[in-house]
């Protein structure tokens, strides 16, 4: 048997990597002085309900080899091989930890997504559905791999305030963009983060968002396409998704929604709205 390998960056939910067949690692949050298993200890919407009442931005660790090494045995216990797909090397070191603690284990194929959030998790369900064909281990790493070239991801973030608070933009650019509502619209390119446009509110925000979407190539629905939000409410997503019907139209039923985690929601803040897809014609 293969399994599939991922960690909670991909933004499954525990009950979503259940009907998978997956098996989900944690990242560790920490809130001060106390640690939390990301999904097993901290559930996302406890996660939000705690980020918006405290006054620092909570830290996400990476996954360490020592947790890698625990899965890999077990893996190797019961006679199967694994593939495992982490969080972009350029964002986290949890990837080459994973490549680290695969040495001893010549059965087990870590994958670079070079990408995060639910552009991981449609890598992750493209890696299923490969398993479930009956490929074997070797095979769907060497196809996902080849994927990571063709995924892609945008989000929309509602609010600059923990961006500012993580540093990443000044608290003048902040107050600035929130007074002038400028929403960021982020992918992932290299590996790496980046701004791939600005709109002034959530009308044209979205209409830059399928602006993009169209110039990657449409979305391809015969494969996994994921929509995620952050915070403790789903209503955001599903009026996102009734707001642009011509992008998902007909469509609807195939949809993946998911939660936004602790590793990109420290940084998004509540309000943010991210899709992972394959292009139609990249």
């Amino acid at each position: 048997m293969v399994e599939i390998i991922t960690d909670t960056s991909c933004d499954l939910s525990l009950e979503q990597a259940k009907e998978l067949g997956v098996t989900l690692i944690p990242m560790t949050i920490t809130f001060g002085d106390r640690d939390f298993k990301d999904r097993y200890e901290m559930e996302a919407d406890d996660f939000y309900r705690l980020l918006v009442s405290y006054d620092d931005l909570p830290v996400t660790s990476q996954i360490n080899p020592y947790e890698f090494e625990k899965a890999f045995e077990n893996t190797q216990r019961n006679g199967d091989t694994a593939v495992v797909i982490t969080l972009s090397s350029e964002l986290s070191g949890t990837y080459a930890n994973a490549e680290l603690a695969s040495r001893d284990y010549p059965h087990i194929y870590v994958v670079d997504s070079r990408t995060g959030s639910v552009a991981i998790q449609c890598l992750v369900r493209l890696a299923c559905k490969l398993r479930d064909q009956g490929l074997d281990a070797e095979e769907i790493a060497r196809k996902v791999t080849e994927a990571t070239s063709r995924i892609k991801v945008l989000a929309l973030v509602d609010t600059l305030e923990y961006l500012k608070k993580g540093g990443r933009i000044s608290a003048t650019a902040a107050v600035a963009g929130n007074v002038l509502s400028i929403k960021p619209v982020l992918t992932t390119s290299d590996g790496k983060i980046e701004v791939v446009g600005k709109a002034r509110g959530s009308k044209n925000a979205n209409n830059l968002i399928k602006k993009l979407a169209k110039e990657c190539g449409g979305i391809d629905f015969d494969e996994p396409v994921v929509l995620a939000y952050s915070g403790t409410s789903r209503d955001l997503l599903e009026q996102y998704v009734a707001d642009n019907r011509d992008l998902y139209e007909g469509h609807e039923e195939s949809l993946i929604y998911s939660q936004i985690g602790s590793t990109i929601g420290t940084h998004s803040g509540p309000g943010a709205i991210i899709i992972g897809f394959f292009p139609a014609n990249p």
